[in-house]
This record gives C-alpha cells, sequence and structure tokens, in this order.
C-alpha cells in the first residue's frame, strides 16, 4: 500500500543568524520555525512516525526538540539540498512503490495546512512525479525562478546565482516545498551534478531532470506570498515576526477581541482569546494560553502557558503555567509563579507573588506578600508584607491556611504550619507553630522603652 512520507530540510546552518542555535529553531513569536512546519503537517492529517528531519549543525539540539517519533537522519557535509535529500534515502526505501514524499524547509514557517493538502491533491490527480509549489512576487528577490515554454509547461528551475539577467526578470519563484513520486526521486538523485555557481547538489535540478525522463512534471502556484517566506537574517526574522503578529492580531479583532495599539502586543499563534477582552499597549501572551471573555489585560503584562478566566483585570503583572478563576484582578507588579491556582474574585495587590499555591475564591492579598507552597481557603485576608517561610535552606514546606483567616500585617508564617478557620495572627508575628480555628495568635518580643535615649544621638540639620 502506498504512502506518504514528508521529508524537512533543517540542516542550514544560518551563519547569517549569528545564533548557537539550528536556524529551524530561531523563533517566530516565541516557537521554533520548524513547529510551525510541524503544525501544518500535523494539521494535514500526517502522523510524526511518517516525518524525517534532516539535521546539520547543531543537530543534537533539534533532535532533542523533535518528538522521539519523528526520524532525523544528518547531513555532516552540506553540499546543498538535493545533497540533504540524498541522507534520507535509507528512510524514503522503506516506503512501499507508489509512495509520495513532500519535501519541506524548516526555516520556511507559513505554508499552510490548506496549501499543503491542495497541491497534493493536485499532484496526485494530474498523475504528476514532481509538483513544486510556486508563487508569483511583485519583488522576486533572491528566489529560484520557474522557467515554463512558450506553452505554459514547467521545464525547469534556475537559482538565482545561475540565473541570467533575463530570467531574473521572472516574477514566478520556487517555494522550495515539492511533492515528488519516491520511486522515481531515488532514480533521479543519484543523477543530480554540482555544475553551478555554487558547487552544490540542488533538489530543483530534478525538474529538468523529470522533463528529460519524459515524466510529468508541474508547477502549483499559490496567491499566498507569505508561503514562501523564510528567514536567513534576523532582520528577516523579525519581518516573519511582525507579519505572523499582525496576521495573529487581526484574527483576535475578528473574533471580538479588542485592541487599543498593537504597540507592543505580541499574541503566540497558539492562544485563545474570549469576547470583548480589552488589551493594552506591552502585552504578551505566549504558548498554550487561554483566556476568557470580558477581560481587561494591560499595559505591560506577561501571560505564558495559563488560563484566565471571565471577567479579570491584569494590570503590569505576569502569569505563567498557572490558572486564574473568574473576576480575579491583580497588580500592578504582581507575579504568579508556575503551579498555582487562583480562584474566582481573588484580589492581588501590588508586587504580590504567588508560587506553587492554591488561592481560595474571594481571598484578598494585599501588596508586597509572598505566597508560597500554601493552600489557601476562601475569604482569607493578608494584611501587608506578609511572608510564608517555605524553605528552610534543604528542603520546601507548605503553608495551609483555613477560611475566612486574617494574617496581619508583616506576619511570618513558618512552615510546616496551619492556621485553622477564622484563625487571627497579630500584625508582626513570626508563626511556628499552629493555629487553631477561631483563635488569634500574638508572637512578639516584649518591647521596651529607654527613655532619652536618644536625646542628643539625632542632628538636625
Amino acid at each position: 500500500m502506498s504512502q506518504t512520507a514528508i521529508l524537512i530540510l533543517a540542516a542550514g546552518d544560518g551563519k547569517r543568524m549569528k545564533s548557537s542555535l539550528p536556524k529551524a529553531l530561531c523563533q517566530v513569536l516565541f516557537r521554533p520555525m520548524i513547529d510551525w512546519v510541524l503544525e501544518s503537517v500535523r494539521r494535514a492529517g500526517y502522523p510524526e512516525e511518517s516525518i524525517c528531519v534532516v539535521c546539520g549543525r547543531g543537530g543534537e539540539l533539534l533532535r532533542d526538540h523533535l518528538s522521539p517519533k519523528i526520524h532525523t537522519v544528518w547531513q555532516e557535509e552540506r553540499l546543498g539540498t538535493g545533497h540533504a535529500t540524498m541522507q534520507a534515502v535509507p528512510f524514503l526505501e522503506k516506503l512501499a512503490p507508489g509512495s509520495q514524499v513532500l519535501i519541506l524547509f524548516g526555516d520556511v514557517p507559513f505554508l499552510s495546512t490548506e496549501l499543503i493538502l491542495a497541491s497534493g491533491k493536485a499532484h496526485r490527480e494530474t498523475g504528476a512525479k514532481l509538483t513544486v509549489i510556486s508563487a508569483v512576487l511583485e519583488d522576486p528577490s533572491r528566489y529560484g525562478r520557474i522557467l515554463r515554454d512558450e506553452k505554459g509547461v514547467l521545464q525547469g528551475i534556475v537559482e538565482y546565482k545561475d540565473a541570467s539577467e533575463q530570467q531574473r526578470e521572472i516574477r514566478e519563484i520556487n517555494s522550495g516545498a515539492m511533492w515528488l513520486d519516491v520511486s522515481w526521486m531515488l532514480s533521479a538523485l543519484p543523477r543530480l551534478t554540482n555544475c553551478n555557481a555554487q558547487k552544490e547538489y540542488y533538489l530543483t535540478d530534478l525538474v529538468a531532470l523529470a522533463v528529460a525522463d519524459g515524466v510529468t512534471a508541474i508547477a502549483y502556484p499559490t496567491t499566498d506570498r507569505d508561503a514562501v517566506l523564510g528567514a536567513n537574517s534576523r532582520l528577516e526574522l523579525m519581518e516573519l515576526n511582525r507579519m505572523a503578529a499582525r496576521s495573529i492580531l487581526e484574527r483576535h479583532l475578528d473574533n471580538g477581541v479588542e485592541v487599543l495599539s498593537d504597540a507592543g502586543v505580541l499574541i503566540g499563534p497558539e492562544v485563545e482569546i474570549g469576547a470583548e477582552t480589552v488589551i493594552y499597549p506591552g502585552t504578551i501572551l505566549k504558548g498554550k494560553t487561554v483566556i476568557g471573555s470580558g477581560c481587561v489585560l494591560g499595559p505591560n503584562t506577561v501571560i505564558a502557558n495559563s488560563v484566565v478566566g471571565d471577567g479579570c483585570v491584569i494590570n503590569a503583572s505576569q502569569i505563567e503555567d498557572s490558572v486564574l478563576g473568574k473576576g480575579v484582578s491583580m497588580g500592578p507588579f504582581a507575579h504568579i509563579r508556575p503551579n498555582s491556582r487562583v480562584e474566582d474574585g481573588v484580589h492581588l495587590g501590588n508586587f504580590t507573588e504567588i508560587k506553587n499555591s492554591t488561592i481560595g475564591s474571594r481571598t484578598s492579598v494585599s501588596h508586597l506578600t509572598y505566597v508560597g507552597d500554601s493552600d489557601v481557603g476562601q475569604g482569607v485576608n493578608f494584611g501587608c508584607g506578609c511572608v510564608t517561610v517555605n524553605y528552610d535552606g534543604q528542603n520546601k514546606h507548605r503553608t495551609v491556611i483555613g477560611d475566612h483567616a486574617f494574617i496581619g500585617c508583616n506576619t511570618n508564617l513558618v512552615a510546616p504550619v496551619k492556621v485553622g478557620d477564622f484563625g487571627y495572627t497579630a500584625a508582626g508575628s513570626t508563626i511556628t507553630k499552629d493555629v487553631p480555628e477561631n483563635t488569634l495568635a500574638i508572637e512578639r518580643g516584649t518591647q521596651y522603652n529607654k527613655e532619652g535615649w536618644s536625646k542628643g544621638k539625632i542632628k538636625i540639620k
């Protein structure tokens, strides 16, 4: 039975990026470029087991980033795209006769699922042995040019450095993405040569070989110019980020999200936002974040891999890997660290920090307070400057606070410790023992007043 394989070429050095990472791991909106490619492939219905990635410099980093189900092969010497494809021959030889392979590039992130499916359909229906995805650009820049005869039949692809001045006037360019019949490709790869300006083995030379063999080769044109764009430099990477940011913003605007200004607003591709949420400048939403309806976010707020319920107000604050209920207000300058759950109606004041804790509904955590490794009930009030002292230098310990407790200003709760329901701590106390319910705990040193002690010690300027 025939199969479809996906071959992703990701061995580019990315020298112009001046990055310690492989180019395919450089990010567009907080997501490696190759992950954009893999997402389009996944949505097209191709399983990870059908994917092979060609790695180069820094390939260990790329391999470790990928799912273990994805095959990887190495291109030790970078001798062109044809040479990179040759490294996958053992993977391709395992496919059944009649199988197809789609070759993509790990640094071309915007080729869509729809284009993959449409071009694949055209490839199968025409019986082509080779189908290259092309695009017509106003400024074809340094892309390879599609060569057609007077009847419009595909004849070849010429790389920019090898093109004549007349050929450089052509505006139809090669995207790099190509469907191929595996059996024919395996017969053609050994015939590639490096007789060109860069002394490399070009994958695009397969087009001329297909014409010479008399097999069907077609160019499938797309009107989506973004589908062909890649990044070879930090400047080009910034442009991809700008384009992706604008496209995602427009999608959320169409869904009823209000963005007062896009200044400094960045929203990752996996983020979901409910209608009538307002986003102020400087807000960054990353990862698998879900924002409810009717929220107000920002200015200068960062939320990553978190869920925020309806009607929350998050002002100049940060949230990581946590869950917020409905109607939570926080900030400015509050921080919710990973593994925290903040229930409905909680208020977190200025300069508060929550870490690995559960905060019950309608609890108020006032300014300059740290709650870490704690389980806090509902309706609790924290005064200013409270701390759950959770670390003894070797181990972390938890604090448990019951419903409707009152934690006075500048209280230190030295974990492990419990405060029962309706328990109170007096301001300035350091609590080292459990506080039963309905109990006021006072732990202060005795106050001594030495009258006249400061006389003459303070000089008034």
